[in-house]
């Protein structure tokens, strides 16, 4: 059965180019991008006035994840829901393994969350923990039969996710022999838990404190001796959620000397500052993740590096928890507060906002960064990250001239609270399409749970020569505007 669609008179944007032209869409896939198309048999969509963008890749959310004693609020349907309703047509999810247990048992528990949910397209990482012979032995079909192409291993929360420099080795000699890339939390997770230790022993008890314990030399440190580990074995490593100066530091200097390290950063640490962490009445626990936000002066460095192509991509690190009942349970106890945001509607938006309205960073470079560079890194270029013929039908019809403030009043999540609440933004997106069907259509959702596609991804290495250290600084995107 056909399904035609012609999208007309928008302004086309890619990570190379910007166009007046048409795009045709049969059956989920581009077909012709043009002036004049052929119309017959297919759906006419006016896009007069509209950007047309790329879907929006999110490289980092986690979805219906139990964290500290309870489960986020958002699951695979409120997250996806969410996730289109901001520009998002493409997630990459991270699946929690157990010690001691397959990591199948681990992946099948992921498919399940996501079954009869997801209205957007997404994949999965796999956690390591542990670099025993099992593991070992089974993550190679991990790679090749579930098409898990990234493995995260966490260098902080000790006692929980934490692995030690070992693991984080072995797992980097894996990846290069398999094609896979490494996803590093990095962070001292040994010096953080004796700094909480010291602090909860002085009495030091307010949400404040999970900035303090967690300072942003451990940041820089751990991203420092994780490029040294990647480079001594010879793979890629890829920095998550990247807050800091020191951490900036330690990718350039490993970019400079050729080494295969790539970042993000997130909206989060682009907008708000560790001040938000002393709100009076406990309201400092609605803005604790991990790494911590950093004082305001860190924010320029981000942006620079992303300007610059040290960092190549945005993630919004999705981790939604209610202030009511959940981050209430680190009442009198930072420690105990569950860590994470939300913050997955609102990325596409704000960064475009905080970005390219305010001359940061220009049109190419806002499509590199939310959508074309994740493709490449994670190994679903170019089916997904760009609009070119054959290249899946995730389009985001954008409207730049719109003024707006974030409020939890108007957002999909069914968390209780905003992070960004207040926020003034520029643009919006319209509709999005994901395979060439609508989900969201004139700001209204027209989705059906669990149309969302599970993604077997490629190995590490298709289409990243663009994100390659020697090219970084031309290859964030087009020319400045």
């Amino acid at each position: 059965m056909s399904n035609s669609k012609v999208i007309q008179g928008g302004t086309v944007v890619t990570s190379g180019s910007i166009s007046a032209a048409d795009i045709r869409i049969e059956n989920g896939v581009i077909t012709a991008i043009g002036s004049n198309l052929d119309t017959a048999g297919a759906e006419t969509i006016d896009a007069a006035g509209l950007y047309v963008f790329p879907g929006g890749i999110d490289p980092h959310t986690h979805l219906d994840m139990p964290f500290g004693g309870t489960v986020t609020a958002d699951d695979f349907e409120s997250g996806t829901i969410a996730a289109a309703f901001g520009g998002t047509t493409t997630l990459i999810d991270f699946c929690l393994t157990e010690r001691g247990k397959p990591l199948a048992n681990a992946v099948k528990t992921w498919h399940e969350k996501a079954k009869g949910k997801a209205v957007i397209d997404y994949g999965f990482h796999l956690m390591v923990a542990e670099a025993g012979e099992e593991v070992l032995a089974e993550l190679p079909q991990m790679i090749e039969q579930e098409g898990i192409t990234s493995l995260k291993v966490f260098m902080a929360y000790k006692n929980v996710f934490q692995a030690d420099d070992g693991t984080l080795f072995r797992t980097l000699q894996l990846a290069r022999e398999e094609g896979a890339l490494v996803m590093v939390h990095a962070e001292n997770g040994d010096v953080i838990d004796f700094l909480i230790r010291e602090a909860l022993d002085n009495g030091q008890t307010e949400p404040i404190y999970h900035a303090l314990t967690r300072p942003p030399q451990l940041e820089g440190e751990a991203t420092g001796r994780a490029a040294e580990l990647a480079g001594l074995a010879d793979a890629p490593l890829y920095v998550v959620h990247v807050t800091c100066a020191e951490a900036v530091e330690r990718i350039a200097a490993a970019r400079a000397r050729g080494l295969r390290v790539y970042g993000e950063t997130c909206p989060q640490y682009l907008t708000l500052d560790v001040s938000a962490l002393e709100k009076p009445g406990f309201e400092g626990a609605k803005y604790v993740w991990s790494p911590p936000l950093r004082e305001a002066w860190h924010q320029k460095v981000l942006w620079d590096a992303l300007s610059s192509g040290t960092l190549q991509a945005i993630g919004s690190d999705q981790c939604s928890f209610n202030f009511e009942g959940q981050k209430e349970l680190g009442l009198g106890d930072f420690s105990k507060i569950p860590n994470g945001g939300p913050t997955i509607e609102d990325r596409f938006s704000i960064i475009y906002s905080e970005g390219v309205a305010k001359g940061r960073i220009d049109l190419h470079q806002f499509v590199e960064l939310v959508s074309t560079a994740s493709a490449k890194l994670f190994g679903l270029y170019p089916r997904k990250g760009t609009i070119a013929i054959g290249s899946d039908a995730d389009l985001v019809l954008f409207d730049p001239l719109v003024n707006r403030k974030i409020s939890v009043r108007d957002h999909h999540l069914r968390v209780d609270y905003s992070a960004f609440e207040g926020m003034p933004v520029h643009g919006e997106p319209v509709s999005v399409l994901v395979r060439g069907d609508f989900v969201i259509r004139d700001r209204e959702f027209v989705g059906k749970p669990g149309s969302g596609q599970y993604l077997k991804r490629e190995r590490f290495g298709q289409g990243v020569r663009g994100l390659a250290p020697k090219t970084s600084t031309s290859s964030a995107g087009g020319p400045r505007g």
